[in-house]
C-alpha cells in the first residue's frame, strides 16, 4: 500500500494549528510551529488562501477561511452565489431576450434560486423557490452530467413523463447527458413544459467544483436550430455569462 502524501499531512497540520489559537499567525510562527521551512510553510498556505481554505488580514497574517464553512455546508452558499449571478443573470435576459434561470441541485431535484423574466413584457410568475425535475430540464440534465456527486445516479430518479418527448428511460438518459459533457451545455427541448425548452452551463467555483447551473429559458423554437443544436447567438451569451459567474466564484475564494 501506498503512504501517506507528505504534502497533504503539512496542509492539514497546518489548519489544525490556525484553528488552534484565536489570533492571525504569521509565516514566521507557522513555519516554528510546524519546523518547517519558511518556503515551504508559504508555499502551503498560498495554496490554502487559493481556495480560500486560509484567509490573509491586513497585517499579512492568516486565519482560517470561509470555504473551509462550505464544506460543512455541503457546498456554495446559495444566497451568495445567487449576489455573485445576478448582474450576469439580468445581462444574459437582455441579450438573448429568453428568461434566466439559476438553479443548484436539492435532494434529488433541482432548487431555482434565482429567475430573471424574459424581457418582452408578456405575463410571467417567479419561479424561485421552485422544485424541478433533475432529468426533464436543462438545469437538472446539467447538473447530472457535471455535478454527478451532488446529484443521484439516473438509475436511482424516478423518471416520470412530463410531455410526449421526456426521457423516461435511463439508457436514453445516459446518451443525453453524454452528449451534453461532450459539446459543454444541457438542453431540454419541451421535456417539461411543452414547446418550452431550456439550454443551461455549469457554474464552477475553486478546483473546477461545480456550484451550480445558469440557464435560458424559452419557446424551443428560439433557442434551438435544425438538428437540435443551440443557436449560435445563444450560445455564446450563455457560455460567457457562466464564464464571468464562474471567474467571481473563483475570486470569492481567494
Amino acid at each position: 500500500m501506498p503512504g501517506s502524501i507528505q504534502s497533504i499531512e503539512r496542509a492539514a497540520a497546518m489548519l489544525r494549528l490556525l484553528g488552534s489559537t484565536d489570533r492571525p499567525l504569521g509565516i514566521n510562527e507557522m513555519a516554528a510551529a510546524l519546523d518547517l521551512p519558511r518556503p515551504t510553510a508559504h508555499g502551503i498556505v498560498r495554496t490554502l488562501r487559493e481556495v480560500g481554505f486560509v484567509e490573509q488580514d491586513p497585517s499579512s497574517r492568516y486565519v482560517l477561511g470561509s470555504a473551509l464553512r462550505e464544506l460543512g455546508r455541503g457546498g456554495w452558499d446559495r444566497h451568495d452565489l445567487r449576489a455573485r449571478a445576478m448582474n450576469w443573470a439580468d445581462s444574459l435576459a437582455g441579450s438573448t431576450g429568453l428568461a434566466v434561470q439559476l438553479g443548484v441541485p436539492d435532494a434529488g431535484a433541482v432548487r431555482l434560486v434565482h429567475h430573471v423574466f424574459r424581457p418582452d413584457g408578456t405575463p410571467q410568475s417567479i419561479r424561485t423557490g421552485d422544485e424541478q425535475p433533475l432529468h426533464a430540464t436543462a438545469l437538472g440534465k446539467c447538473l447530472l452530467a457535471f455535478a454527478p456527486v451532488a446529484t443521484p445516479p439516473p438509475r436511482d430518479l424516478t423518471l416520470t413523463r412530463y410531455t410526449g418527448r421526456t426521457c423516461v428511460t435511463v439508457a436514453a438518459l445516459d446518451a443525453q447527458l453524454a452528449v451534453a459533457r461532450r459539446r459543454g451545455w444541457a438542453g431540454d427541448s419541451g421535456e417539461f413544459a411543452p414547446g418550452v425548452g431550456g439550454a443551461a452551463v455549469a457554474l464552477r467555483g475553486s478546483g473546477g467544483l461545480v456550484a451550480g447551473a445558469i440557464g435560458v429559458v424559452g419557446p424551443v423554437e428560439e433557442l434551438f436550430g435544425i438538428g437540435g443544436e443551440l443557436r449560435a447567438a445563444v450560445a455564446v451569451h450563455l457560455v460567457a455569462a457562466a464564464r464571468e459567474i464562474s471567474a467571481s466564484l473563483v475570486e470569492g475564494t481567494a
